[in-house]
């Protein structure tokens, strides 16, 4: 049985190998600005996923993606020769969500400030509903006690 130390352990490594074998190996002409965001890796090391993004526009991030493909079977033979375990792990190549997700979190923080300005605009120039003093005082005594009594 694999520990969870060593699992992550190799998965920085690959992380770290894919990298470099996507800036200074591969020379797909489809690759974009290609970057290495997570690697996740089984317990038991047979499976690994890395995760990348892409800038530029979709047609770029789908050309990208077909590259990683064609080159998995060179940047897996690395990553074996480089990791030095027993048995390399095989390779799936997933796009990270997370350029998108922060896009929309950015995008729905954008509405809610403008909302939250909204209301401060109407809250500034509103006036209470009743008396501009809604409290009950007590009436300054007139020296009338009976009239206090019957309260």
């Amino acid at each position: 049985m694999v520990d969870a130390p060593r699992a992550r352990r190799v998965a920085e490594r690959i992380q770290q190998v894919v990298a470099r074998m996507l800036d200074t190996r591969i020379k797909d002409p489809r690759l974009g600005f290609v970057t290495v965001t997570d690697v996740r890796v089984t317990g038991d090391l047979q499976h690994a996923t890395v995760f990348y993004t892409v800038l530029g526009s979709d047609e770029e991030r789908a050309a990208s993606g077909a590259a990683l493909e064609s080159a998995k079977g060179v940047i897996r033979s690395e990553v074996g020769r480089q990791t030095g375990i027993r048995l390399t792990p095989t390779l799936e190549f997933v796009p990270d969500a997370l350029p998108e997700t922060a896009a929309s979190l950015e995008e729905t923080l954008r509405e809610a400030a403008a909302r939250d300005a909204e209301v401060a605009a109407l809250a500034a120039s509103a006036t209470p509903a009743g008396e501009a003093d809604p409290y009950r005082r007590d009436e300054p005594d007139d020296g009338d006690d009976e009239a206090t009594e019957n309260r």
